[in-house]
């Protein structure tokens, strides 16, 4: 933890590395996060609701509680993993404390309305879509910002290198 917080890692290659290409895959998980959505539903209400509990017009069928729970159960600890991780590097982004509170609340709040809203589209009452819309955009605005300040982290730290090695 020391390590982070003095800086030491910035001036460590393999840590740069390492952490640029964690950026990498978690730019196409974030990228992949939009195509999954887009391929079952769009940013309406009614895409959402016809998604859960079925359409006759689409001939699609509600989905079913052991359904959703296998999803839920992988992606919970998924989320909370790449949550962990992208909130645990924002720490060390050089923002004021209360922004970085409002970001990481943001982060995991979003990801638990994006997941727990598909639940209460199916078993609590439609008007939920809009949870799920919401959470959704949230959750990825929120994923792009984290990105986003890691990257522009990381350059910073690739060029105090540079400066420093001239």
């Amino acid at each position: 933890m020391k390590y982070m917080l003095n800086g030491g890692f910035q001036s460590h290659p393999l840590m740069r590395l390492t952490l640029l290409l964690t950026l990498f895959l978690l730019l196409a998980f974030w990228a992949s996060n939009f195509a999954l959505y887009f391929a079952e539903m769009n940013l309406t209400p009614q895409s959402v609701v016809n998604y859960y509990r079925g359409s006759e017009a689409e001939y699609r069928l509600p989905r079913t509680y052991q359904t959703m729970l296998e999803v839920t159960h992988v992606h919970l600890p998924m989320m909370a993993v790449v949550m962990l991780m992208l909130t645990h590097l924002l720490i060390f982004v050089p923002l004021p404390s209360p922004l970085k509170t409002g970001i990481i609340a943001t982060a995991f709040g979003s990801a638990l309305t994006f997941e727990g809203a598909g639940w209460m589209v199916r078993f609590v009452h439609p008007s939920f879509a809009w949870f799920k819309i919401g959470g959704f955009l949230v959750l990825q605005a929120t994923i792009g910002f984290l990105l986003g300040a890691l990257a522009v982290f990381l350059w910073r730290a690739a060029r105090l290198q540079t400066s420093k090695a001239l």
